[in-house]
This record gives structure tokens, sequence and C-alpha cells, in this order.
């Protein structure tokens, strides 16, 4: 009888395993990974390192890689072949966000004694303005429709180069809204590439982060799936 119950309960066990696991990676069938889709594209996945507004690696992320909804993939297909007939390509620094990655955001963002990061993230506010208008409790990111990118230009000697935003990527400052009128009239000119490349493929600009675009073709149902399933 003893023996039994122990069999019954390491059952019992193993399936509680299974089903936590795939509830983790619940919905993921409905993604597909840039880097095997998309030619002419470079990456710079900032989460999953040190070099982020949280000064270190964010739950969730545990590979270099961009996830985006197969819904969007044929427009960042077409998106990344126009830019190289241009001399451009795109580089992606997040797609699909965990919804544990931003919970992690969160818990950065409320710890006020943590202010490690505000020089280069956030010099001219204060951490506790940034909850809102840059950090949120829940990211159109985790709906699989949101990407943070730039763009690159090829140089004379074949080499891609970033182009000129006026302020860098995650940069939370009245300075990094896409028509801030203090950027110098290229980097202007640059946001409005890059806006207008996005755009024309179905993406819409946040006007707080020139970086930040967001799939329009999404459904009703799927602007309100949220996931959470581990980059990797």
């Amino acid at each position: 009888m003893r023996r039994w119950s122990k069999t019954k309960l390491v059952a019992g066990l193993l399936w509680v395993v299974a089903a936590t696991t795939q509830a983790q990676q619940a919905g993921k069938e409905n993604f597909v990974d840039i880097k095997t889709r998309v030619n002419n594209v470079e990456y710079d996945i900032r989460y999953f390192g040190s070099n982020n507004f949280v000064g270190d690696k964010v739950d969730g992320y545990l590979a270099s890689k961009c996830y985006i909804h197969k819904d969007a993939i044929a427009a960042v297909q077409a998106m990344a072949a126009e830019l190289e007939q241009q001399g451009l390509k795109l580089k992606l620094f997040d797609c699909y966000r965990p919804e544990k990655a931003v919970a992690h955001f969160m818990r950065w963002a409320q710890d006020l004694t943590d202010t490690k990061t505000k020089a280069e993230y956030y010099p001219n506010l204060p951490k506790s303005a940034l909850v809102g208008p840059y950090i949120a409790e829940r990211s159109g990111h985790s709906r699989g429709f949101t990407m943070d990118v730039t763009l690159l230009k090829k140089d004379t000697n074949g080499q891609y180069q970033e182009l000129d935003m006026g302020s860098a990527f995650d940069m939370f400052d009245p300075v990094s809204n896409t028509d801030n009128p203090s950027i110098s009239a290229q980097q202007r000119a640059n946001r409005m590439i890059l806006k207008n490349i996005m755009h024309k493929h179905g993406f819409a600009a946040y006007d707080m982060e020139w970086w930040h675009f967001t799939y329009a073709g999404m459904s009703a149902k799927q602007k309100q799936q949220y996931y959470n399933f581990d980059v990797k």
C-alpha cells in the first residue's frame, strides 16, 4: 500500500511539473523568432544582459532572441527587404516581453533607493516620475506585436552604422519624444525615416519613445492577450 501511495505521489508531482511547464509556455506556438525568418536585421537584446535601465539581466530573458507574433512577421519581412534596397537595416532592442519582465521593471521602479542607472537613463527626471509615461504595470510588448527598434545605415566602406536619433534607446526623458523640438534637424530627419518606414508597413509609433512601434493589425481579441513564456 505504501509503495502504491509513493507511486501515486511521484506521478502526481510529475503531472504538476508538466502542467506548470505547459502553462509557462502557453501561447508560444503563436510566435516566431525573427532571426529565423528575416534577413537584414541586427540585434542588441538589452534585457538579456545588464546594459539597460535596470542594470541587470531582466526576468524572463534566457536568450538573446526577438520573438514576434506570427501575424506580424510578414510585415517585418517586407520592411526589412525594402530597407535593404535603401542601404538601411533594422536593429532590434526588444520585441515580445514576458509579463514577468514587466513585473521586474515595476519592482525596480518602485525601489526609489536604487538609482545606479540614473545618470545614463533618466538624468533629468526623478525615478518616481517614470511609472506611467515610461514604465507600466502592463506592457503592449507582452502581446507580441511591439518592437523597440532603430536603423543602421551602410557607410562608404560597406559597414553599417547606427543613425543618430538624438537620444539613446530607453532614455527616459522628453528628448526621446518623437517630435521633441530640441533635437537637430538631422536627428529629426532620422526619426522620420524610421517612423515613416514603420508606418508604411503597419506599425504605429508611440510618441513618448521614438524607438517604440506596435503592429496595428491586431484583432480585438489579440489586443487583450498577454503572454508570459520565457524568451529562450
